[in-house]
Order: structure tokens, then C-alpha cells, then sequence
């Protein structure tokens, strides 16, 4: 009687190697490994083991000594592994060489991020952005795709070999491509600029929520604005900035507007995913950085949204914000370390310590909202006519009301205006 088999697909079963340089210190070569092995568990790979290799000369066949690299290919092959994912980048030639050495798949962190990110691309924008950032990648790999065929020759002597031919014919498409997808993407970007000014019209302050990955922003949004944004517990749940209106306990309303997450080592190909994040936090009044409280490397990871933040504005030749912000260190619940908080709000004044699971701090985040969409106001004395009634009704959604009074024809109003709003009411002044 013959032996029944599983013929079912099994995940990927990838062995992972962490990168020790004068650069990297082993502590972080074990952090992002760490990071490495959860961005392969929300791809759905099976992680079967990891190596540290550490490089003191970096050799341009293999990126790390041969030596070494027989030893991990051992490794990975004892594991019964099926691809050998790196956490530095390799060139085109390392990669083949891997490949070569090793008779499996050999990646690296940024092809597994842009994998991830092609999962989970739901809107026109999203899709373009993850095509691209595949195509720039896969250009000067092309060679190690048709390694076999350019042996191949063909015609009379002299031509090229039809490996060769098509090597050059499929160079020439992804580049035609290329060029689509960013005459496509400038449209997409007109549109949303469009809607962008429809919001700016209704003259609501917006707010932008950012962070690292997985530290709860949408989860945030959807407790502050009853959205029901899909929330997962997996990196890069959130790739399209989503607005939603969050009512505030004085009476007014903002936009509040969640943000895909930063991450550490972002592929440069998938700098323009992020371009939409840029403008959400660029044009905000106040921006809500979320921090998870429940992750060792929490202070490593706000440093990492303001450095791509910085990044972000340098490329596309902005300025530093000066916009207000909150810190919010959510899941405070999952702290296991009493001793966690212990000069805490010495390092980082005024953060908000929050949990939406259990709802703690949600209050207090409401009224830091309210403060710091009026920090960089001032008080002012306006008087409006009846016949220009809805000037009023712009102060009451935009401004903190002081006082108010009436006479003949007209409203008085003394209240605290945001200074974006300076120009439009200065007629109004007395």
C-alpha cells in the first residue's frame, strides 16, 4: 500500500542573517533582526532560524567572508530552509551569488518590505507606488534572470544571443513602465490635492496621526473618530492616509488623519509611497505622534519617525515643521516592566499615556488635542456684523470662545484664534 504525502503548499521557510559592522553594534544587529523575523511573520513566512555575521572588511562577492558564508548556508539547509533573508542590502551580484552558493532564494530587507507592502496595496495610489518600487528594484537584477539564456546564441555570428536580446527588450519595457507609472501617479496626486484644498474650503484645523509601525495609530483613529479602519497586529496593516472628523468636547471639530507607519531601513524605491504621508503631516495644524510603550525598542522607534520625517521634508525641499505635537504612549496596558515609566515624562514632557483597549488616557488625549490646536494662538477682540454671521459660526468651530457679547447689528467676540486664521478675520479686529 503506497504511502499517503501532503502535496499542500507549505509557507516559506526562511533562515535569517542579522549583520554585525563597526557601524551596527551587536544590541542593533539583534533589534532589527528581531524587526526582520516580525516582518516576515506578517508576509507569512516561517522563520526556522537566524545567524550574526560580523564584518570587519566587507567582501563585494558575498557582502560577508566565504567562510562564514559556508557556514550559513549549512545552517540554513540543516533548517531545511527555503530562502535565506538578509537584513542588509544586497547588490544584484551578492544576491545572485547567494543564490548560486546556496541553491535556494537569497533576499534582503528591502524586497521583503516592498513583498509586504504589494500584499496589502488596496487603493489606485498604493498599487502604483508598490509596482514602481518593484520595477526600480528588479531593473539591475534583470541580468541574473536571463544568466542562463545569454549563453544561448542564436542568428548569424556576431548577433546577440537571444538571452541577451531579451534581457534588453525586457530593460526597455520596465523603463517604458517606469515612466507610466509616474505620469499615472501625478495625476493621483493632482486628485488628492484637490481634495486636500475641498477640506482646507470648509477651513476645519486637521491633525495628522504618525509613528512607527504597529504602534496603534489606526486603532487610535478609531477610538477617537468611531471609524471602523481595518486594524491588525502585523507591520504596515495601514498604507493610505485615511481622514476622519473628530468632534471636540468645547464644540468645534478637526480632520484627523491616520498615516502609514515608519520603519527603519525603508527602501529608498518606497520613499513615494510615503509622499502622501509627508503632505497629511506638512499641512496639519497639530501632529499626534503615537509611540508603542510596549515594545523594548519604543525610544529608538520615535527617533526613527522624526529622522524619516526629516528625511521625507529634506528630499521634497520643505522646511522643519513647526507645527505643535503630542507624544502618545500607547498600549500601556502590555507594560511588564514596573520600572518603565521611571523618568519617563523627564525625557519626554507632556506625553500622553494612553490604552485603547482599556480606554485609559482617551480623555486626556482629547483635551492635549484641544491645547495644542491652540498653542500657537492668541487672544483676540473681533466684531462681526449680522450680515456676516457665518464669520461667527467659523470662530465657533475654529477658535477657543472666550467671551461673547452682542450689540446693535453685530457680534462682539474675544477669543483665542489659531494663527493660521490671522489674516481672514484682521478686518474684524478692534
Amino acid at each position: 500500500m503506497s504511502e499517503l504525502t501532503d502535496t499542500a503548499d507549505r509557507p516559506e521557510r526562511a533562515f535569517l542573517v542579522a549583520v554585525q559592522t563597526d557601524s551596527i553594534s551587536k544590541v542593533e544587529a539583534e533589534s532589527l533582526v528581531n524587526e526582520l523575523a516580525s516582518l516576515a511573520k506578517t508576509l507569512g513566512l516561517n522563520v526556522v532560524g537566524q545567524a550574526f555575521a560580523r564584518v570587519r572588511e566587507r567582501n563585494p562577492a558575498l557582502f560577508i567572508g566565504s567562510g562564514k558564508a559556508d557556514e550559513i548556508v549549512a545552517a540554513a539547509k540543516a533548517e531545511d530552509a527555503d530562502s535565506i533573508l538578509f537584513d542588509h542590502t544586497l547588490t544584484p551580484v551578492q544576491q545572485r551569488n547567494w543564490e548560486k552558493l546556496a541553491d535556494m532564494k537569497a533576499y534582503d530587507r528591502s524586497e521583503l518590505i516592498i513583498r509586504i507592502f504589494a500584499s496589502r496595496a488596496r487603493t489606485k495610489e498604493a498599487s502604483l507606488q508598490v509596482e514602481l518600487a518593484q520595477l526600480q528594484y528588479s531593473l539591475p537584477r534583470l541580468s541574473h534572470s536571463y544568466s542562463a539564456l545569454s549563453r544561448q546564441r542564436g542568428g548569424r555570428y556576431g548577433t546577440k544571443g537571444s538571452g541577451e536580446q531579451k534581457l534588453e527588450l525586457d530593460r526597455r519595457e520596465i523603463e517604458r513602465r517606469i515612466h507610466e507609472i509616474k505620469e499615472e501617479l501625478k495625476d493621483v496626486r493632482r486628485s488628492r490635492e484637490v481634495q486636500r484644498k475641498r477640506r482646507e474650503r470648509v477651513a476645519m484645523p486637521r491633525a495628522a496621526i504618525v509613528g512607527y509601525t504597529n504602534a496603534g495609530k489606526s486603532s487610535l483613529l478609531n477610538v477617537l473618530t468611531k471609524a471602523e479602519v481595518e486594524v491588525e497586529d502585523k507591520l504596515f496593516a495601514t498604507l493610505d492616509p485615511t481622514t476622519r472628523r473628530l468632534d471636540l468636547v468645547s464644540g468645534g471639530a478637526l480632520l484627523l488623519t491616520d498615516t502609514v507607519g515608519f520603519i527603519r531601513n525603508l527602501p529608498h524605491g518606497l520613499i513615494e509611497a510615503f509622499k502622501a504621508t509627508l503632505e497629511e503631516a506638512s499641512d496639519a495644524d497639530l501632529l499626534v505622534h503615537v509611540a508603542d510603550a510596549s515594545d523594548p525598542e519604543v525610544e529608538h522607534h520615535m527617533a526613527t519617525t522624526d529622522k524619516v520625517l526629516r528625511e521625507l521634508r529634506e528630499e521634497n525641499g520643505l522646511e522643519e515643521a513647526v507645527q505643535p505635537r503630542i507624544l502618545v504612549l500607547n498600549k500601556i496596558d502590555l507594560v511588564q516592566d514596573p520600572g518603565f515609566f521611571d523618568g519617563w515624562h523627564e525625557r519626554h514632557p507632556d506625553t500622553v499615556l494612553t490604552s485603547v483597549k482599556s480606554g485609559a488616557g482617551i480623555a486626556e488625549l482629547h483635551e492635549a488635542i484641544e491645547r495644542g490646536l491652540t498653542a500657537r494662538s492668541a487672544d483676540r477682540n473681533f466684531r462681526i456684523p449680522d450680515a456676516e454671521y457665518a464669520m461667527v459660526a467659523l470662530l465657533h468651530r475654529e477658535a477657543n470662545i472666550i467671551e461673547e457679547t452682542r450689540e446693535e447689528e453685530a457680534t462682539l467676540l474675544r477669543c483665542r484664534l489659531p494663527e493660521r486664521l490671522e489674516t481672514k478675520f484682521e478686518k474684524y479686529r478692534y
